[in-house]
């Protein structure tokens, strides 16, 4: 089908209004199929947005005045401190939740696993030490293992990006949906934005016929939820809120009971679980309170007298560092999505592939465009009694995000934390492991350390690497 004149008109006039027209320079050497891409393209921009964001008009906070008036936030901590209920109390209120059925799951898989040397979406990648689970099975598995304890099925709501999305719903058909009901199993893709020259501001093209679009942050996840219906999927299925996590961390603990029970009883409309910070500049987002208000205060953004600051027990004022696992209100989600500026975009340098003027590609080996994406964690200001709860980085945060023999965050070290946590529960049961040995406990095996004692004989003696899968086990 081709692109009517008038259809075409309207387009050049909306892009001449905003000095944009040079994205057509290679229009009348398109075919049909072309033309109707790259106008589909041009016409779901927000051009009017966009000439916003390139002008640089959009506010931008005070973040030293904010670091400056900065307190703690309002938390519980790893040892149960500072809340007024406990933390067996918040396990209990967690666990009626799920019986409930009150919670949902959101996992964040729009990245590729091109930093692992991964050339297919990073929920694809082999994470188990011992099994070689997908993180993708290792969040299919945490689901059912809750299912088959509490009598309700959670469903996993998957925000894909362009890249990723073909291939991630390819998988979950040829894997049988990892076990779940595929009724429970809901994939959306999340929005795109165009990258700009940075010296220019013009609007880039990754080919003649397509802009040069990335995903919009997950921040995103907000428009993704209401505009591909998820949004209204988890409010049909009587879901009152979503636990919300990345994909890239093994040990994030889907829809803990424990920390669904504190957002629940701080009465919070987005509770955010963190770390406590190794040292004060530490390269993570900043939780922080400031006039009464949550938010994140990324590293680069803090001053350094701000990350300095001790309290009267000479720990960190600033102590929090944001890990991207939250629990988030369904009815505060409804809230914001009606909100056209709740978040604000972020701006980040990067390189980025374009066609030049000759119509010849160029790979740029320095940071040559701008991409604007919006982070879920600046919803933090507009919720009610926003709520952080402290984990332990060897119970919950393992990210695998770069390839082995890089300094952090490398597969390796997220098996080791695997290892580490499986072999800690099984001494505490009453087990030895031989030294070297690696252990991996699947969690429809044992989802807390109270039932792996109860399923493991008397004695067990762990004398070569082994996975504790669902099957029977055999008492030796």
């Amino acid at each position: 089908m081709s692109v009517p004149a008038a259809r075409f008109d309207i387009l050049q006039k909306r892009l001449s209004e905003h000095s944009q027209t040079q994205v057509l320079r290679f229009w009348d050497q398109l075919d049909d199929q072309g033309k109707q891409h790259l106008a589909s393209q041009l016409e779901e921009i927000d051009l009017d947005l966009i000439s916003h964001l390139i002008a640089d008009k959009d506010e931008k906070p005070d973040f030293a005045a904010i670091a400056a008036a900065a307190t703690a936030p309002p938390a519980v901590r790893a040892d149960g401190s500072g809340a007024a209920w406990t933390t067996e109390q918040a396990f209990e209120r967690g666990e009626a939740a799920l019986r409930a059925g009150e919670v949902g799951a959101i996992l964040v898989a729009g990245g590729q696993g091109t930093r692992l040397g991964f050339d297919q979406p990073k929920g694809m990648f082999p994470v188990g030490p011992v099994s070689g689970r997908t993180l993708f099975q290792v969040f299919a598995d945490r689901l059912l293992a809750i299912e088959a304890l509490y009598g309700k099925a959670i469903p996993f709501y998957i925000m894909t990006s362009d890249a990723t999305d073909a291939q991630t719903r390819a998988y979950f058909e040829a894997n049988d949906y990892l076990g779940l009901k595929q009724d429970n199993v809901r994939i959306f893709r999340q929005g795109t934005m165009p990258a700009i020259d940075a010296k220019t501001g013009k609007l880039l093209l990754a080919s003649k016929d397509s802009l040069a679009l990335s995903p919009d942050g997950h921040g995103g996840t907000v428009r993704a939820l209401k505009r591909s219906g998820t949004l209204q999927d988890a409010h049909n299925r009587g879901v009152k809120m979503l636990a919300y996590i990345q994909v890239d961390n093994p040990l994030a603990n889907l829809a803990d009971p424990t920390l669904i029970g504190h957002h629940l009883l701080a009465n919070s409309e987005l509770t955010t679980q963190a770390i406590r910070k190794r040292y004060a500049m530490e390269k993570v987002g900043n939780l922080a309170q400031s006039d009464g208000v949550v938010q994140v205060i990324e590293y680069s953004d803090l001053p350094v007298e701000a990350a300095e600051a001790t309290d009267d027990n000479g720990d960190l004022k600033l102590w929090a560092g944001s890990i991207g696992i939250h629990v988030i209100d369904v009815a505060f989600l409804d809230r914001v999505a009606n909100e056209a500026s709740a978040l604000p975009f972020h701006r980040a340098n990067k390189k980025v592939a374009y066609v030049n003027e000759a119509g010849e590609r160029v790979e740029p080996t320095e940071p040559n465009a701008v991409k604007f994406e919006k982070f879920i964690f600046d919803l933090l200001p507009k919720a009610q009694n926003a709520f952080v709860v402290e984990v332990l980085p060897s119970e919950g945060f393992a990210p695998v995000k770069n390839a082995d023999g890089a300094e952090n965050d490398t597969p390796m070290l997220a098996k080791k934390a695997i290892v580490d946590l499986s072999r800690k529960w099984l001494e505490a049961a009453g087990a030895t492991i031989a030294e070297g040995v690696m252990v991996e406990i699947n969690p429809r095996f044992a989802l807390t350390p109270d039932q792996l004692r109860e399923k493991i004989p008397a004695n067990l003696h762990v004398d070569e690497d082994r996975y504790f899968d669902r099957g029977h086990f055999d008492r030796e």
